[in-house]
């Protein structure tokens, strides 16, 4: 009776072993998948970034270089293009004609010509920026809206060519008036002429890199070419961060952004690292009608003076304290080597 008893308790010790050991294989299995999911979706979740929208846009097209070379132009003008073209961005370039007539005939020039019509071909609408990069807060109204006319020539005869019209105007500095009284007599003028302003909310002082790059590779400076574009990407990163937050500030949320470059030999270089680095930090490239169909836009605006973002000037006209401070500087170092090089 006690064999039978202890081989009875022994059987069902072993079903009850072989039972928990499934249990436990099960568990062991159940908890690699969940660890292995975890792995590969956490981190997903958690460097996923916001849904972002910005407007791309150029100011002073053809070209500005110190490099007074046409090769240079076409070049810049092919990379900056090729960038585009790759990363499928809607974009739109300002032009100031006086850079198509040559600086000793006065002729027009075939090559500069030509370079705006390698915009149009690569599908870039065109806007205007007055014919001489006029300066609005040392001018009269009067000489800037022939500046403003005189600007519109040749540009609106080569968007004809390709089925287009003149539409947007940007101001050169970003100048809208250095009173009020200038500022809407500017805007009575621009509407009487039929343009639409673009506005700029990611600004960028991107041009005060490239005269320092142009001279480290007039002098053979590799290196400091290198450092420079190095910075300029740096730079770039800080102040897309900047502005996101400048944005939610002031609005409680991102808006649609609007960004400006220059047509320069720094960006044919680096543009195409910096659409990398808007499409990591979420952004999805649009046109600039659709950027300004966000309702920011429609904010009020009393601000005069210096060229600010328009950010900065709705906030300004709620007052200084929806502000954010300390935007990113360019280094130094890159507006010092320029000054050190240029008149040697």
């Amino acid at each position: 009776m006690q064999k039978h008893i202890f081989c009875v308790t022994k059987n069902l010790a072993k079903g009850a072993n072989k039972y928990l050991s499934r249990r436990k294989w099960l568990y062991i299995c159940l908890t690699a998948i969940c660890t292995i999911t975890l792995i590969f979706t956490v981190p997903q979740l958690v460097a996923q970034p916001p849904q972002r929208f910005v407007a791309v846009t150029f100011d002073d097209l053809p070209v500005i270089t110190d490099r007074n070379d046409d090769g240079v132009k076409l070049d810049t003008t092919n990379k900056l293009l090729a960038s585009i073209t790759k990363n499928k961005i809607p974009t739109i370039g300002f032009v100031n004609e006086n850079q198509l007539f040559d600086d000793v005939t006065g002729q027009l020039n075939a090559s500069e010509l030509n370079l705006l019509r390698a915009w149009l071909k690569n599908g870039v609408e065109l806007g205007n920026h007055t014919y001489s990069h006029i300066n609005l807060n040392e001018s009269g109204l009067a000489a800037y809206e022939a500046d403003v006319v005189k600007g519109e020539i040749i540009t609106k005869r080569l968007l004809k060519d390709y089925g287009k019209k003149m539409r947007y105007f940007r101001h050169p500095h970003l100048h809208t008036g250095r009173d009020q009284k200038t500022k809407q007599g500017l805007e009575k003028i621009l509407e009487a002429h039929g343009y639409i302003v673009a506005p700029v909310t990611i600004f960028l002082e991107d041009w005060k890199f490239n005269p320092a790059y142009d001279q480290a590779f007039l002098h053979g400076n590799k290196a400091m070419m290198s450092k420079i574009g190095q910075a300029y990407l740096s730079y770039v990163e800080q102040e897309l961060d900047y502005w996101e937050r400048q944005s939610v500030k002031l609005f409680k949320r991102e808006i649609k952004q609007v960004i400006l470059f220059h047509s320069t030999t720094i960006n044919a270089d680096y543009f195409g690292a910096i659409a990398e680095k808007l499409k990591k930090r979420g952004y999805k490239f649009i046109t600039i009608d659709e950027a300004l169909r966000d309702e920011a836009y429609k904010s009020k605006d009393n601000y005069v003076g210096d060229g600010v973002s328009w950010l900065h000037r709705w906030a300004l006209t709620q007052g200084k304290n929806f502000v954010l401070d300390s935007r990113p500087q360019v280094p130094y170092f890159v507006g010092a080597y320029n000054l050190d090089t240029s008149g040697q």
